[in-house]
């Protein structure tokens, strides 16, 4: 039939055998049943695709398949992703441009090589530290930085940036002025009243 035909190259398209189509959930792996929910999704031909954590609840060995099914996809079908994430690694892997945000605010904006790179927000920049790094030096240690103070309710957030009780570089008006988006380079803008415009 013409729905099965449907349905049949769809799970194709995201690497699952097609007879597979007759199949109950409780015989597939968690990454396979994370491709037939991309399948499902992109059997409705959308022009944007939204994807809230897609790769949280899956091994890493599984990530990596998953994420690389979803570069081919954007490649070969044209698609515009938002990939919502916690995970940085995942987010600079698929990303082309990253928002940073904080307590619901997005705090930066830019190319994901230049935000990863040369981070604008004090957050964004702290975020990125407290990752724990491999550092090779003379012994093999870890450096792992976190994000002092204690993050407030999302409820009820602080007045002016949210980030300012937490921010080594607050200044005044960071308690009381909520920050407008300031461009801070060509491919970068952040949140912040001590960026300097480019």
């Amino acid at each position: 039939s013409e729905a099965l035909s449907y349905v049949q190259h769809w799970l194709k398209t995201v690497g699952l055998d097609p007879d597979a189509a007759g199949r109950y959930p409780h015989q597939f792996s968690g990454g396979q049943r994370q491709r037939i929910a991309i399948a499902r999704a992109l059997a409705m031909k959308p022009d944007v695709l939204v994807c809230d954590e897609p790769v949280a609840s899956l091994d890493v060995s599984i990530q990596a398949q998953v994420l690389n099914l979803f570069l081919a996809l954007r490649r070969e079908l044209n698609l515009t992703m938002l990939f919502i994430s916690h995970h940085l690694g995942v987010v600079r892997h698929v990303s082309d441009r990253v928002a940073i945000m904080y307590l619901g605010r997005i705090v930066e904006i830019g190319s994901a090589d230049a935000v990863y790179a040369s981070p604008q927000h004090p957050y964004t920049r702290a975020l990125l530290a407290s990752v724990p790094q491999l550092v090779l030096e003379d012994d093999a240690t870890v450096s792992f930085k976190p994000i002092q103070g204690e993050l407030p309710s999302p409820i009820a957030p602080p007045n002016g940036c949210h980030f300012h009780l937490r921010c080594p570089i607050a200044e005044a008006r960071c308690r009381t002025e909520a920050p407008a988006m300031r461009r801070a380079n060509a491919s970068q803008v952040a949140a912040c009243h001590l960026v300097n415009p480019a």
